[in-house]
């Protein structure tokens, strides 16, 4: 949905049991790690479960040696020297907006996500699980979020959830997961140390305990990373994470939850209301005490915006409900956080956005065009599955769910949620976003929305350095501490930011939605296009 404020510019029990991002700041890491960048938002194609559950990620890579960048990137040298021409001679479509640094990272990453080969859902989720260490500014205290039998109520909480949002039983339409322990990362900004510093030889507590005589905020940020859900991990966003730990001078809970294919929908909601919930009443161990809510913030990139705006609508159904959840052996109430901050969120899973093809030469994510019948996979042991579906992560009966897709959720459903803060740039999700931040502010939800002009998904994380990704990250922990520290001094409203200059122009948030009847009505001819599509591949 264009907006008349910033026109777009012209482009050329079935409920049995089942067990359990590259570091995206760094477009050396995204090449050599061989794995996409940030989440598609169209990843419907028509293509059996690892039940392994994932715990820590494999051995570091020596990124001190050069072979692996030069191999990657030889075989681009003429298309970067094309770019290179192309934007001085002012003949590209994103030269007026970029400068040449933008142009090429651009560019590379998106030579390595479209490719002509498709790779297979396990050989990139195991690439994109590599631990680059832990170095520098930056404190990791590694927990794991245990739970006890009695703790099953989560699952039943969520499950009665997705039920009530539907208007109707849907146990039959996916299989349940059981609860499993996950493990997490505590991070700080460690001031003292230098770019080179090693980790502290010490135990986790002892990590946890120098981290906290360094943070001076109550902010906590409950972090979901994004990866489409199948791919990343903490150990890959924690240059963001050391960041937002920076500026917030708070600390932020950064959790593994179980990733597709082999852990679908609502696997990982079940790992974030479990992570939520053990801030909020920590078991006995555990490093941390009790988090107030109103200092909790959600947050999350990409496919873990979609997975924080999903806890958030959960939290506000069970409140709705009345649902307390027995949790350590006690019925709990299930507080709202402070807020939500969501950049570049997964907001359609459908991917039935005009911009999902419009803002393709803007993205390096695989848009309409790119793959106009969804991404395609090689097989290989964990793709595809059995019974098939067409999205890696949730079942297709459950695409137009609201704790799976939130744009499908009607206004009402958000009204009393705390505030919102999002970014987005002219990429594949923009429309989407401004919908659902549209969607927010006039269900009377406190929404600061943010555009960055001619910005790339997750570009904060991609042009690192540049002067947008530090506004972004200034804004984003800006933000986060001011909702926990003065909730009553948080803004509402509407910037679009120019890459060039910064310049800030508003934007009427609420007059970004459309109304929830055309996107749904968009949404459900997507979806209708994809069974389509499906059974026939069915009859080959």
């Amino acid at each position: 949905m264009a907006d008349p404020a910033h026109p777009r510019p012209k482009a050329g029990d079935k409920r049995a049991s089942s067990p359990r991002s590259p570091r995206k700041n760094s477009i050396i890491d995204d090449i050599t790690s061989g794995t996409q960048v940030g989440g598609s938002p169209n990843t419907l194609s028509p293509q059996p479960p690892n039940d392994a559950p994932r715990n820590r990620p494999a051995a570091a890579m020596d990124w001190s040696q050069p072979l692996p960048i030069i191999k990657a990137l030889a075989p681009k040298v003429p298309m970067i020297g094309k770019t290179a021409l192309m934007h001085s001679l002012g003949l590209s479509e994103t030269s007026k907006y970029w400068d040449l640094r933008t142009a090429v990272t651009i560019n590379v990453i998106r030579s390595f996500v479209i490719t002509p080969e498709p790779t297979s859902v396990g050989k990139s989720q195991h690439l994109s699980l590599r631990d680059p260490g832990v170095k520098g500014k930056v404190w990791i205290a590694n927990v794991s979020l245990p739970f006890t039998p009695d703790d099953d109520d989560v699952r039943q909480a969520i499950f009665g959830a997705i039920d009530h949002l539907a208007g109707a039983p849907q146990g039959d339409l996916y299989t349940a997961p059981e609860l499993v322990e996950i493990t997490a990362e505590w991070t700080g900004y460690r001031a003292g140390a230098t770019s080179s510093t090693p980790p502290l030889d010490a135990s986790d507590a002892d990590k946890y305990a120098a981290m906290m005589k360094e943070v001076v905020s109550p902010t906590t940020v409950l972090y979901l990373h994004g990866g489409a859900y199948y791919l990343m991990d903490p150990a890959t966003h924690r240059p963001t994470t050391a960041r937002l730990a920076k500026h917030t001078t708070g600390r932020v809970l950064s959790i593994r939850y179980r990733l597709a294919p082999q852990h679908p929908f609502p696997a990982p909601l079940i790992d974030a209301l479990v992570a939520y919930l053990t801030l909020l009443y920590p078991p006995p161990g555990a490093l941390h005490t009790a988090v107030a809510p109103e200092h909790i913030v959600l947050s999350g990139d990409s496919a873990g915006g979609n997975l924080a705006t999903s806890l958030l609508l959960l939290l506000l159904t069970l409140q709705r409900q009345s649902r307390t959840v027995l949790w350590g052996g006690l019925p709990r109430s299930v507080p709202l956080p402070a807020g939500t901050a969501l950049v570049s969120p997964w907001m359609d899973i459908t991917g039935s956005s005009p911009s999902c093809a419009d803002y393709a030469h803007f993205d390096y994510l695989p848009g309409r065009t790119a793959y106009p019948n969804g991404m395609e996979y090689a097989p290989d042991a964990i793709w595809p599955v059995t019974p098939a579906r067409t999205a890696l992560h949730v079942d297709d009966a459950l695409l137009l769910h609201p704790l799976v897709s939130p744009l499908a959720a009607k206004g009402e459903l958000w009204t009393g949620a705390p505030p919102v803060w999002m970014v987005t740039g002219w990429e594949l999700l923009s429309d989407e976003d401004r919908a659902m931040a549209g969607r927010m502010a006039n269900a009377g939800v406190r929404v600061r929305y943010l555009e960055f002009e001619a910005m790339p998904h997750c570009f904060a994380m991609v042009v690192e350095g540049s002067a947008v990704a530090r506004k972004c990250i200034r804004e984003w922990a800006g933000w986060m501490k001011k909702v926990v520290e003065a909730p009553g001094s948080v803004g509402e409203g509407g910037t679009v930011v120019g890459f060039k200059k910064l310049e800030e122009r508003g934007v009427d948030v609420r007059g970004l939605d459309e109304g929830w009847e055309v996107t749904m009505g968009r949404m459900k001819e997507r979806f209708r296009k994809n069974e389509e599509r499906k059974e026939a591949m069915a009859k080959l």
